[in-house]
């Protein structure tokens, strides 16, 4: 069983990029989640914070880049969590609207 993860917690922030907002117009919508967190719980999680309800939830671990520090070193940055949701027929997220 995973561990309990507060329903606040689970969503991190939201992604804006442009293919993100090209999957708004279909009702999908994507956010980056913690890493323990499953899909019945991004699901419980989007529809507690915005009230809307979600059809699917799909997720995708993001690996981390390498980058180079100021002094050439590389390292790699964290891998996170990405999380798809998709909203029943007729909800919509506010929160994206007009960006």
């Amino acid at each position: 069983m995973p561990k309990a993860i507060h329903t606040y917690e689970v969503l991190r922030r939201p992604i804006v990029t442009e293919k993100s907002t090209m999957l708004a117009g279909q009702g999908k919508y994507v956010f980056e989640v913690a890493m323990a967190s499953n899909k019945p719980q991004i699901k419980e999680a989007v529809e507690r914070a915005f009230d809307v309800g979600v059809t699917s939830v799909n997720t995708s671990i993001v690996r981390g880049k390498m980058r180079r520090t100021g002094r050439g070193r590389p390292t790699r940055q964290p891998a996170w969590k990405k999380a798809i949701v998709t909203l029943a027929p007729g909800d919509q997220l506010d929160f994206f609207e007009g960006v």
